[in-house]
Formats: structure tokens, C-alpha cells, sequence
């Protein structure tokens, strides 16, 4: 067997590659085409935020178109129960002015009917003195009057045309009768051409007259 000769490896060649077309320099038409497209890129950018912008405030005022309607229910609600809470408030006071009134009335005729009988008790000749003066307001000089009273106000009734006659340089023709069914208080005062009649029910009656619009009605009543 014979031998060969075994010719040694070189592993240590050196390969070379051809240049890559990528890494070419940019021809100027592509430059310009770059920068079209980088202008068109922020462009768009720039679109794109001005309809995000405008889609906010859009947003903003629809959201404050919905803040205002439902204020203005919410107005509208609170007016309404205002309005109603003032009618009931006025149709409250109505009813109790009414009461109010009616008892305030009553009140005062009560007081006027009670000042009346104090006044008759406490002073029954002060009536019937001053009817006396009105009555010789209303006749000619020196006419006669008769003035009938109760027996036991004789006395006192007297004693005030005394003092009346003291005041009055006219002679004064003034005539006391006594009466039993003449009340207290009471009198009748006639002359030639008339007469005038004091009478302490009719005095309650005239106060209740007067006081007879203040009192509540059958229908205000209810």
C-alpha cells in the first residue's frame, strides 16, 4: 500500500461580499419624495388633532346643553313646588285670618258689651247726662223736656242738671219723672216736637252692627 500526500486546509480564507444596493446614498428624488411624505405625515397629525379638539368640544357642549335642561327641569320642579307650597301657605293664612278675625270680633263685642254693663253699673248717670246735652243741642232755647228715668237714678240725674244749669245762662226747662219700667241706665227724653230714647240694649245692638262685618259667616265658619 502506498502512501499519498494529504495537502494541508486553509481555514483561514478570506471571503469578501459585494457592496448591498440598500446602502446606496439617497438619489435627490427620493429626498424629496422623504420629505413630501414627511410633511403629508404631520399634516395629518395635525388633522387628526384638530378633530380630536373639535370632537371634545362637541363633547364639552352637549354636556353643558344637558347641564342646562336639566337645570331648568330642576327650576322648574322647585318653582312648581314653590308656587305650590304658596297656595297652600295662602289658602292656611286665609283660614286662619278667618278664625283670627272671627274670635277678635267676638272678643271685642264681648269687651263692648262687658265695658257697657261696667259702664251702666259704674256710672249709670253719665248716659243719660250726656243725652240730656245732645237732646238740648237739637231744641230750641227754654223748650221743656221731660226726662223719665229709673226711681232710684232721680237723685243723681238731678244733681246733674244742677251742675249743667250752674254752666248755662239760659234757663233751663228740664223735667225729671221717675219710671219703674225704665231699665238702669236707660231713659226717654221727650219734648214738644220729639223725643230720644237711651236704651243700653240698642247701644249692644249698635256696637254689634259695627262689628258685624268682622264676624265670620256660616260659610267662612266651615
Amino acid at each position: 500500500m502506498g502512501f499519498q500526500n494529504v495537502e494541508r486546509f486553509a481555514f483561514d480564507r478570506i471571503f469578501s461580499t459585494p457592496a448591498s444596493e440598500s446602502a446606496t446614498i439617497p438619489s435627490g428624488d427620493m429626498l424629496l419624495e422623504i420629505s413630501a411624505l414627511r410633511a403629508e405625515l404631520a399634516l395629518l397629525r395635525s388633522d387628526v388633532n384638530a378633530q380630536i379638539a373639535l370632537a371634545r368640544a362637541e363633547g364639552f357642549e352637549a354636556g353643558l346643553a344637558q347641564a342646562r335642561a336639566e337645570r331648568d327641569v330642576a327650576l322648574l320642579s322647585a318653582v312648581d313646588a314653590l308656587h305650590a307650597g304658596i297656595e297652600s301657605l295662602d289658602e292656611r293664612f286665609e283660614d286662619v285670618s278667618r278664625r283670627v278675625t272671627g274670635e277678635a270680633a267676638e272678643i271685642a263685642l264681648a269687651a263692648a258689651d262687658m265695658i257697657a254693663g261696667r259702664a251702666i253699673d259704674a256710672a249709670p248717670a253719665e248716659a243719660i247726662d250726656a243725652a240730656i246735652g245732645r237732646a238740648l243741642s237739637q231744641v230750641a232755647r227754654g223748650t221743656e223736656l221731660e226726662i223719665r228715668v229709673h226711681p232710684d237714678l232721680i237723685e243723681a240725674i238731678e244733681a246733674r242738671i244742677a251742675d249743667r244749669q250752674s254752666q248755662d245762662r239760659r234757663k233751663l226747662n228740664l223735667n225729671v219723672v221717675g219710671d219703674v219700667t225704665v231699665a238702669i241706665g236707660d231713659a226717654l227724653i221727650g219734648w214738644e216736637q220729639g223725643g230720644l230714647a237711651l236704651d243700653a240694649n240698642a247701644r249692644r245692638q249698635a256696637v254689634l252692627d259695627e262689628l258685624e262685618t268682622l264676624l265670620p259667616s256660616p260659610a267662612g265658619a266651615n
